[in-house]
This record gives C-alpha cells, structure tokens and sequence, in this order.
C-alpha cells in the first residue's frame, strides 16, 4: 500500500493532471472488474440453466453469447472515453 501511494504522490507532483490520471487508473480498473464479474456471473447463470434443461442448450448459449458481447462493448466504450475524453 505504501508503494501505490508513494507512485501517487510521484504522479500529481511531476505532472499538472496527477489527479486526472489516477482517477483514469482507477477507472479503468474498476470497468474490467466490472466487465469481468458481468460476463463471468452470465456464463455461470447459462451453465447453471442449461444443467436444468438441457434441450434449451441452443438459445440459452446464443443468448449468453449476445449478453456478453454487449457488456463487453459497454466496457471498450467506457475505456474509450475514460482514454480520450476524460
């Protein structure tokens, strides 16, 4: 812990926008958790699902795989403008 707050006091006194790019830092982490839980509890729920009945095993797969790909480029969005805008 002192080493990450050392590397920040580094950070907001050798640039002007330290402040900016440790709350980039903490952005971008907290959108792969957040993407990586998202599409984690969706395989598990589609698992889970398909363990119950498995004659639904196509349209529960094709669903899991639409979900995920939609909380995965909610994710690359948010990283996008965490990069470029912010």
């Amino acid at each position: 812990m002192n080493g990450i707050l050392t590397l920040a006091q580094e950070t907001v006194t050798t640039t002007g926008d330290g402040l900016v790019t440790i709350g980039k830092g903490i952005g971008f982490g907290l959108t792969v958790l957040g993407g990586g839980l998202g599409i984690g509890n969706i395989g598990a729920n589609a698992v889970q699902s398909i363990a119950r009945q498995p004659e639904a095993a196509g349209p529960i797969g094709t669903n899991m795989i639409i979900a995920a790909a939609l909380i995965e480029g909610l994710a690359v969005i948010s990283m996008v403008l965490l990069a470029f805008v912010v």
